[in-house]
């Protein structure tokens, strides 16, 4: 060959074809957007999945609001007496003699103080057709009464105004067939001891 290049010996130049950078670079943006696209399907993905990161409230509507309960305690009241602190005057109301005795020594086995036993006045005598009768001063419709009627579950409780002394009566009635046994009776007392506390309602704030 003549000319400008001249071939000398058996080595030929190489003939390189001019590289195609525009493509490349097309191409690598290509990948970055496609890769880009990706990513964000994902996560959109995990945030339809998850609820976008927030607790679902039980109404589902993506608020922690909620309702909660919590037992406060219960309101103050008089403290109870202790069985042996209060004098209970048994009668006899019915017609079945040695009643108000059998009864009287049993409330003593209780720890109960005893005072009259003997048959019911004139007011209530044969009058009475529940299980029993328990009478006292006002002070003592919710000390003394209550406790005594861990005794005779279902006995009706009355207070008189004019009654002075902290004495009570237990009139046996018609219906009377024992007091209540002795485990019942520890277990009903121990309750109105110790009451459960009331349970509150409270919303949480949103």
């Amino acid at each position: 060959m003549g000319g400008k290049y001249r071939i000398k010996g058996n080595k030929y130049p190489r003939m390189r074809r001019p590289r195609r950078h525009g493509r490349l670079v097309v191409l690598t943006v290509a990948s970055v957007v496609v890769l880009g696209l990706g990513g964000w399907g994902t996560l959109q993905l995990i945030d339809v999945f998850t609820g976008g990161g927030r607790k679902a409230s039980a109404a589902g509507d993506g608020t922690d609001c909620g309702v909660t309960t919590k037992a406060s305690p219960s309101p103050s009241a008089k403290p109870l007496p202790q069985p042996r602190t209060i004098t209970v005057n048994v009668l006899n109301a019915t017609t079945r003699a040695g009643l108000a005795k059998k009864t009287a020594d049993e409330l003593k086995k209780r720890g109960f103080k005893i005072g009259d036993v003997g048959n019911a006045t004139k007011q209530y005598d044969k009058k009475v057709e529940g299980t029993g009768l328990l009478l006292g001063p006002a002070a003592a419709l919710d000390t003394a009464l209550p406790v005594l009627g861990t005794q005779l579950p279902g006995a009706e409780r009355r207070t008189e105004a004019a009654r002075k002394g902290a004495a009570v009566d237990l009139v046996i009635g018609d219906g009377f067939k024992e007091l209540a046994k002795k485990p019942d009776a520890d277990r009903a007392l121990t309750e109105l001891a110790t009451p459960e506390p009331a349970p509150t309602t409270k919303k949480k704030g949103c």
